[in-house]
């Protein structure tokens, strides 16, 4: 099983909270902005056990992804009390009823590919996110937790972009609902995350910091450097290889999304 290798890595060397002086943070250099994208991170990171409650529905005869999921799940936990810890070290504080709000599961996707192809995005969008914010923190903790957390996401991308190629094998005429996706995703000038779209209309959530708060802090701060640009293209070269199309414009997705479903 594949899930077998992956625990293998994982078991090995896995990075763990308490390498963290979290008592070493220099306080002088901790942003006002600093606060709001760790913040923006525990939210984004606390939809975990509702996808992971999702796979186990959506993927109930598959041992193998499901055994991934769980691993999966135990890393995005973990980010999801590391930037709590860091935030409480620095004496703030998320409020647990908007992390509570996130709670319910993800309904199934139109199909298991296009289920797999959006937590791809997922985790290529929030992997650019946090290596580039990382270079831009000039706090070294919260910097080095980031590029940790950085790490773990372009992992997970690549995991979820294999058993997405296993299930296009067995079951190509899934194809157009993952070109869909892509489109979906990529089309606008703009970051469009599986948070942001199923869970941003949430009453728990007003007034409070939620993924996409980040996500327009990162845009305000790094636009000038094209990293909207690069994340789309990122996310199309990975589609282009799991599917072997030319993806590299909307164009050619929609034309692509065309042939498939002519």
């Amino acid at each position: 099983m594949h899930s077998l290798d992956i625990f293998r890595h994982y078991d090995r060397g896995h990075w763990r909270l308490a390498e963290f002086s979290l008592d070493g943070i220099d306080r002088s250099l901790v942003k006002p902005e600093y606060i709001t994208l760790v913040k923006s991170a525990v939210m984004g990171e606390s939809n975990v056990i509702a996808a992971v409650h999702g796979f186990m529905n959506e993927f109930i005869d598959d041992y193998d992804f499901s055994a991934f999921a769980v691993i999966w799940g135990y890393q995005e936990v973990q980010h999801h009390y590391a930037f709590t810890s860091y935030l409480e070290a620095v004496g703030e504080s998320v409020d647990s009823r908007a992390v509570a709000a996130m709670r319910a599961p993800y309904e199934p996707g139109s199909t298991r590919s296009a289920t797999l192809a959006t937590n791809i995005i997922s985790e290529l969008t929030v992997n650019h996110v946090y290596r580039s914010v990382a270079a831009w923190v000039q706090e070294p903790v919260l910097a080095d937790l980031l590029l940790r957390a950085g790490r773990d996401e372009a992992a997970h991308a690549r995991e979820f972009r294999h058993y997405a190629a296993q299930r296009l094998r067995s079951h190509p005429d899934e194809l157009a609902s993952v070109l869909e996706t892509l489109y979906f995703y990529t089309a606008d000038e703009k970051i469009k995350h599986p948070v942001s779209v199923f869970k941003s209309g949430l009453d728990a959530l007003s007034g409070h910091e939620t993924i996409d708060t980040g996500f327009q802090l990162f845009l305000d701060r790094m636009a000038a450097h094209g990293e909207l640009d690069a994340l789309q293209s990122k996310i199309r070269r990975t589609f282009g290889g799991l599917t072997d199309l030319d993806l590299s414009s909307n164009g050619k997705v929609r034309r692509a999304l065309a042939g498939a479903l002519g």
